[in-house]
């Protein structure tokens, strides 16, 4: 009879978060506050409700960016106290609160734009075009800087969608703008605030639709439970699988825990080294809590008896 239980794993993680992302961040978030101020007040100048709307999202902008840049600073604090992971899934709450903000603003975008569908105000579309046509030069800059970090991290992809949607939406304004100063249609102004609107929601539901995935446990996409255990049944000396479960601990950090019995033919010292290979080179799964054993044995070992390799009667 043979017994062997044991936590292979890292404490760390194999996604620390880069230092380098948040010198990326921060340089997006220069640019987005220096041209936030210049906008809100173009905005009210020119009385333009997609100006008002941008400004108001490079608001959220700004505020994403720094939240994802201390989010990320926490999520790098090692692991201590009751704290077992550390603090890596603040990532994932800064993730779901860039979400939930990006839907808040397209409801508040969508009434307003309704509403001055009905009653459009006089819009400067010189006033439109120009300064969107400076605010995409200053979202492309910042995409571009946001897309040099680690955006494997949910985190630093909730950041980037933020940006992405306010370039969109300055292409939108300045489309808007020359509709008014061409045709003098001024609601254009309006439709196109309510075109930056879905932008949004597409954008805030794929940051929530993941963040709720990692907070409900579910397995990484990409990862296929059935052939994990199906590769698991595979191992020789394999026989029952119990307890298996995959999931996120947070984003770029994948963790799997079983029950495996092996036949009495097998070390299960041994057969726990081989799975735990086999899990990560084929599946990606580097961080494992495995508890191997034959199926007639009752008695566990200690935690040093595994550290010190197959104890000598667990030798068939």
């Amino acid at each position: 009879m043979a017994h062997a239980h044991s936590h292979e794993g890292h404490a760390a993680g194999p996604r620390d978060g880069r230092p380098a992302d948040s010198r990326w961040l921060l340089g997006a978030l220069a640019l987005i506050v220096g041209f936030m101020a210049a906008e809100v007040v173009i905005g009210i100048l020119a009385s333009s409700l997609a100006l008002i709307t941008d400004a108001g999202h490079m608001l959220t902008d700004a505020a994403a960016i720094a939240l994802a840049v201390v989010a990320a600073r926490l999520a790098r604090r090692p692991a201590r106290g009751s704290y077992t992971f550390g603090l890596r899934r603040v990532e994932i709450l800064a993730a779901q609160a860039n979400g939930l903000t990006l839907w808040l603003l397209a409801v508040w975008f969508t009434v307003e734009g309704v509403r001055r569908l009905t009653d459009p105000p006089d819009v400067e579309g010189g006033w439109v075009v120009a300064t969107a046509g400076a605010g995409i030069a200053v979202n492309l800059a910042a995409t571009w800087l946001i897309s040099r970090a680690d955006r494997t991290s949910l985190n630093v992809e909730g950041a980037f969608q933020h940006i992405l949607n306010d370039l969109f939406a300055f292409i939108a304004t300045a489309v808007a703008g020359v509709v008014v100063l061409l045709w003098g249609w001024t609601r254009a102004d309006a439709v196109a605030a309510l075109v930056v609107a879905a932008l949004m929601l597409k954008g805030g539901w794929g940051l929530l639709r993941e963040s709720w995935r990692i907070f409900l446990e579910a397995a990484p996409r990409g990862v296929d439970v059935a052939a994990i255990d199906a590769d698991l049944h595979q191992v020789d000396g394999v026989v029952e699988i119990h307890d298996l479960h995959v999931w996120e601990v947070t984003s770029g950090f994948p963790a799997l825990s079983a029950h495996i019995l092996v036949d009495t033919h097998h070390d299960c010292h041994e057969r726990r080294q081989r799975i735990t290979a086999l899990l990560e080179e084929r599946h990606g799964i580097a961080h494992t809590t495995l508890q191997v054993e034959h199926p007639e044995s009752p008695q566990l070992f200690s935690a040093d008896e595994v550290r010190a390799g197959p104890h000598p009667e667990t030798r068939s």
